[in-house]
């Protein structure tokens, strides 16, 4: 080893530690940077590949246990930092200016909380640090305004060079952009194929998005045209299939998953929501209001990874309805925690696919 306490020691005795999920060298990744040395005193950058990386800990355990067997050092001191990395680009398909990572949420079937999911996925999101859009691509039920307590927001419509310009509106760290901005509560969505098309794509290309790791697309359920003009459009980091144990449920996302692994879209796995239902007075308690295992099971026969189960609780609804999603609004609880970890596995699941 070598006695000399600089740069080229301390990256030399961090090269051995690995990225666990992308089981590469942190710094051939060139994932450390600005080492500087004071009087034994070492401090660092250390740049992970994602805000919400689930293993930041882990990795930084492990650097600073490598950095102190070093002679001479005193002090490991590291700052933690995020560049997420961009998704892979396709000749066929235009990438949106800004945004690094669109990922579709969708199921085969309404009424399984896929909304639920995706706001709370992108919420989750922007607490760990990243910059998150929501795009409400449901055109015939748009529930997103509400849940993120943007329900009484009003969109700005701009002029510009390329025609107008919309600008999203802001709430718990994701920028919104839904149908339900445009058009009266009441008022319902009687639309053919192209015109559903065209609103997406507006949607896409012609909102100030401005800067962003995700794109959530909360999607319509089924397999219709809102599917085939995002799959067809841009290129896409993933998809995830939300649906719940129930039998009939499951058979629908399976029809879900397999239309975007035909277009060629990465399915990064299920999401089992309403699992299981804690009593508000019986916190101790879990009950299969839906079945058990099915997400698990459905995961193992498509050879998808089984992303995360949710809990049935109250709170959840209360926070949709109220406009504080679960992770804001109660944290530690069980809905939370849930969410929070699938937006993490998320997350990670991205980068890897972007640097591999």
């Amino acid at each position: 080893m070598n006695d000399i306490l600089d740069s080229h020691s301390v990256l030399e005795v961090l090269r051995p530690v690995q990225d666990p999920e992308l089981r590469k060298s942190l710094v051939e990744m060139n994932m450390i940077r600005n080492i500087k040395i004071t009087e034994g005193k070492v401090s660092f950058t250390l740049v992970l590949t994602t805000p919400a990386c689930p293993l930041r800990e882990f990795i930084v355990e492990d650097c600073q246990k490598a950095v102190k067997k070093l002679p001479g050092v005193t002090d490991v001191s590291i700052e933690v930092t995020a560049e997420t990395p961009q998704q892979k680009s396709l000749p066929d398909r235009n990438g949106v200016p800004g945004v690094k990572n669109i990922i579709a949420v969708s199921s085969g079937k309404g009424g399984v909380g896929k909304s639920t999911v995706a706001v709370n996925v992108a919420v989750a999101l922007a607490y760990t640090g990243a910059k998150v859009g929501l795009l409400d691509a449901d055109i015939y039920g748009p529930n997103d305004p509400t849940m993120l307590g943007l329900a009484d927001a009003e969109i700005v419509v701009r002029s510009s060079e390329k025609g107008d310009v919309l600008e999203p509106a802001f709430n718990h760290g994701v920028k919104l952009v839904s149908m339900g901005f445009l058009i009266d509560r009441d008022q319902p969505v009687i639309w053919r194929g192209p015109m559903l098309n065209g609103v997406i794509r507006q949607f896409l290309y012609q909102v100030e998005w401005g800067e962003l790791d995700y794109l959530i697309v909360d999607m319509p359920p089924g397999t219709g045209d809102a599917q085939l003009t995002l799959t067809q459009a841009v290129p896409m980091a993933g998809a995830v299939i939300v649906t719940t144990p129930q039998t009939v449920a499951l058979l629908d996302s399976r029809k879900g998953l397999r239309m975007f692994q035909q277009m060629n879209v990465p399915v990064l796995g299920i999401v089992e929501n309403m699992s299981y239902f804690i009593p508000p007075d019986l916190p101790d308690k879990q009950y299969d209001i839906f079945g058990s295992g099915g997400g698990s099971k459905t995961a193992a026969e498509l050879g998808v990874p089984l992303l995360g189960c949710v809990p049935l609780e109250i709170s959840t609804r209360i926070g949709g309805d109220n406009g504080v999603p679960i992770v804001v609004a109660d944290p530690s609880s069980a809905s939370a925690k849930a969410f929070k970890a699938i937006a993490q596995t998320i997350a990670g699941k991205v980068s890897v696919a972007a640097l591999t």
